[in-house]
């Protein structure tokens, strides 16, 4: 079957507020070079890094009237004459980044969905180094795999990208966003230790149930919610802090010594006279905070054998069709989701 020759692209019109500010076009798929892969999507997830870009409010390039959402998953429909590693029927993801290979990102304007049209596109014409290829026969559906782009290598990096997750160790995670989910997931098909917080007790009670998570806390109730934790666990090895600054003092004081803390989000930024003392706080409990920004295709891949060999299932809150892109992404900013909000793209 040939390729249409024109598709249905979700824009971002103008920078401002609302997450309104993205339409649906139709337009001519972009020309084919001889190094090109054309995946027709099948799912978006989505992250609040897309509420950034849409918004204005993100930190890193974004070109004009760019495709949003770096995460995605499909088939591949088109092949250029000079792609080695994959075929025609293939199954694909998305790479966050089109050059990020290994170790640290060198550059920073080359990530999907922001620098470079992202998956809210019937189709995405990328070369090969943008995408990362998936078993047909993984136990996951198209949103999950889509998941894994940024959601799941953040996660993976977090866990394993410098000090490797041991079993046994405990891994606690803020809120019940798909960061967090997600992360325990993995940490937990890995034989750890987990834990989640939530300001929600019928949150926390959903969350143990469905997915098998050992502890939660709650901290709106317990505002030294970090003490409870090492009451409960005896210490955190990894901290997944998706608030901000905000959550760093309790995300510390839950800390074993040599502990990390993963700055992941940035949702709750303390007011510029309350910002904790972080060299303090790392010296005084012999923990490490460390920041980066998803992860390389190296650990993608890495993320992919772990999903394929040990049947990671990433928890997905709720499906919305391609149509009802802004009603996704508004859901997204309500903070209603225990677990990704992710759109389906095609069947």
């Amino acid at each position: 079957m040939g390729l249409p020759k024109q598709q249905r692209v979700y824009r971002i019109d103008e920078h401002n507020d609302s997450v309104r500010k993205i339409h649906l076009n139709t337009e001519d798929l972009p020309s084919l070079n001889s190094g090109n892969v054309v995946v027709k999507v099948k799912a978006v997830a989505l992250n609040y890094r897309d509420v950034m870009v849409t918004t204005g409010t993100y930190h890193w390039p974004v070109k004009k009237q760019v495709v949003p959402c770096s995460d995605f998953s499909g088939e591949v429909v088109h092949i250029g004459k000079d792609v080695k590693d994959f075929a025609i029927g293939d199954y694909a993801i998305g790479n966050f980044s089109t050059t990020h290979f290994s170790g640290p990102p060198k550059r920073y304007d080359d990530a999907l969905g922001a620098s470079v049209d992202g998956g809210l596109q019937e189709y995405v014409t990328l070369p090969e180094s943008g995408l990362n290829k998936i078993s047909k026969t993984v136990d996951l559906t198209w949103e999950e795999m889509a998941s894994l782009v940024c959601t799941g290598v953040t996660c993976w990096n977090a866990l394993y990208g410098e000090k490797k997750l041991l079993p046994g160790q405990v891994v606690l995670a803020t809120g019940t966003g798909g960061v967090s989910l997600t992360a325990l997931s993995i940490a937990k098909k890995a034989g750890a230790i987990t834990v989640i917080t939530s300001s929600s007790d019928e949150k926390l009670a959903k969350v143990k149930r469905e997915h098998g998570f050992d502890y939660g806390v709650n901290y709106k109730t317990n505002k030294e919610w970090g003490k409870e934790v090492k009451q409960l666990t005896g210490r955190a090895d990894f901290v997944i802090e998706n608030a901000g600054s905000s959550g760093y003092v309790q995300a510390f004081e839950a800390c074993a010594a040599g502990a990390v803390v993963n700055a992941i989000g940035n949702l709750a930024t303390a007011e510029p006279g309350e910002q904790p003392n972080v060299g303090m706080l790392t010296l005084s409990h012999e923990a490490s905070l460390r920041g980066f920004v998803v992860g390389s295709k190296e650990l993608a891949s890495q993320l992919i054998r772990f999903t394929e060999t040990k049947g990671l299932k990433i928890p997905v809150d709720r499906v919305f069709p391609f149509e009802k892109a802004v009603d996704a992404l508004e859901y997204l900013v309500s903070g209603a989701h225990i677990g990704k909000v992710c759109i389906r793209v095609s069947e």
